[in-house]
């Protein structure tokens, strides 16, 4: 399969998207690359918006797998990605760690909306997740990331997630959580998640905010909107489960405009 290789150590997998503004108002899509456990879908677009969902064709990511996922959004292209179902991180036969990297970058006059649904760190799994992404200064994104610290019933794994942002060449958000078995203490104490199961990070950059900041808010209970020093918003929330948790990132993204 094009982009995956097995071996001893676990299943190494990459899918890139490339999106490209064709001049005539629409996206299109000269690269849609992914198999295995990365299969990408083209589904029905929204005017201009092309939109991808990313279908797990494959159990994981286990303990060893290595698993990445790199989109490009050109100069005036729009870009929505979702995925198909959640992702459940399981223990796997190689006691390795397993990472799943994102890579995603927009260019000036780009959108793109990447929403895919939450992560479930399985009892016994242990994974480090790493979300970097580049913005143009003219560029536009809303980024959502969902964790939820084990399935019904059980207790978490270990999961460590980092997300670094820069807008314009400038780093706006560097933050590391880590949670479950083996993470540092207090995790879930009520300076962390106080013993909810679900969190959850909301990232917004507009260039109108570099005009009119976001004000620094709590919205309702788990949840709190902060600017970043750009023309950025973060949303951290916290829930008892997963629907709570989306439902208060939903709420957050509306109060946005």
């Amino acid at each position: 399969m094009d982009g995956v290789t097995t071996s001893a150590g676990g299943v190494r997998a990459l899918a890139r998207i490339v999106a490209r503004d064709d001049g005539r108002g629409v996206t299109s899509l000269p690269v849609l690359d992914g198999g295995g456990p990365l299969a990408l879908r083209r589904t029905r677009a929204s005017g201009a918006e092309a939109r991808v969902v990313l279908v797990g064709a494959m159990s994981g990511p286990l303990g060893g797998d290595h698993f990445t996922v790199e989109a490009d959004v050109e100069a005036g292209a729009r870009l929505h990605v979702g995925s198909a179902a959640a992702t459940i991180a399981l223990p796997g036969q190689s006691k390795g760690e397993a990472r799943y990297d994102v890579r995603l970058s927009v260019a000036d006059g780009g959108e793109l909306h990447w929403l895919p649904e939450q992560l479930i760190s399985a009892q016994g799994s242990d994974l480090y997740v790493t979300t970097r992404v580049d913005v143009g200064a003219a560029g536009r994104l809303v980024l959502r990331e969902e964790q939820v610290l084990g399935r019904v019933g059980e207790g978490p794994g270990r999961l460590t997630s980092r997300i670094r942002v820069r807008v314009a060449g400038r780093v706006v958000l560097d933050q590391e959580l880590a949670c479950g078995p083996g993470a540092p203490g207090g995790w879930d104490g009520p300076a962390g998640l106080g013993g909810c199961r679900a969190v959850g990070q909301l990232v917004v950059v507009r260039p109108e905010f570099a005009r009119d900041p976001v004000a620094a808010r709590v919205l309702g209970d788990g949840a709190a909107v902060m600017p970043l020093a750009g023309p950025a918003a973060l949303v951290s929330a916290v829930a008892a489960d997963a629907l709570r948790l989306r439902r208060l990132l939903d709420e957050a993204l509306a109060s946005l405009g």
